[in-house]
């Protein structure tokens, strides 16, 4: 990475040098109950320019709650710096090969959960349209989904590097 990560977060607007390191975030985090997913050890090596953790698995275990961010007493951005690190991580060809998949489903589907018949009968079943109000409903809004995903470059983002 050319840049160093600290300063691509405070053009961002994501300043994290106000970060005290307090571990509120990574205490309250309902994610980091479960998983090894450690905020406050994500956003100590933004800080210090740690490239690795671009890298690091755990960085895609966030769920977007923003409960970190709420909490945070110095009300840093918690999240948000997360998203711009995935959005990175990304650029620089590191992706789960589940979130691989799931952007693999969008381009292909239009959608990241296509729908099968059992799910089309279970809908009709309780008197919903087998079909939601998606892409799926509408297939010439596919090729609309495909054309805007190739404009912003999003299959050259997620294609394995």
């Amino acid at each position: 990475m050319s840049e160093e990560l600290p300063k691509v977060l405070k053009d961002a607007g994501l300043d994290l040098l106000s970060c005290m390191q307090c571990g509120i975030c990574t205490g309250s985090c309902p994610s980091g109950r479960h998983t090894g997913l450690n905020t406050r050890r994500i956003l100590r090596d933004a800080r210090k320019n740690r490239v690795s953790v671009l890298s690091d698995d755990a960085l895609w275990l966030c769920t977007t709650c923003y409960t970190c961010q709420e909490r945070c007493p110095r009300e840093i951005p918690i999240t948000d710096a997360i998203l711009e690190l995935r959005r990175l991580a990304v650029k620089e060809g590191f992706m789960l090969p589940e979130h691989r998949k799931v952007s693999e489903m969008v381009m292909e589907f239009g959608h990241s959960v296509p729908l099968d018949e059992e799910t089309k009968k279970k809908r009709e079943e309780l008197g919903l349209d087998p079909i939601p109000e998606t892409v799926q409903k509408y297939p010439e809004a596919l090729q609309e989904v495909r054309t805007l995903l190739k404009v912003c470059k999003f299959d050259e983002l997620t294609a394995e590097k």
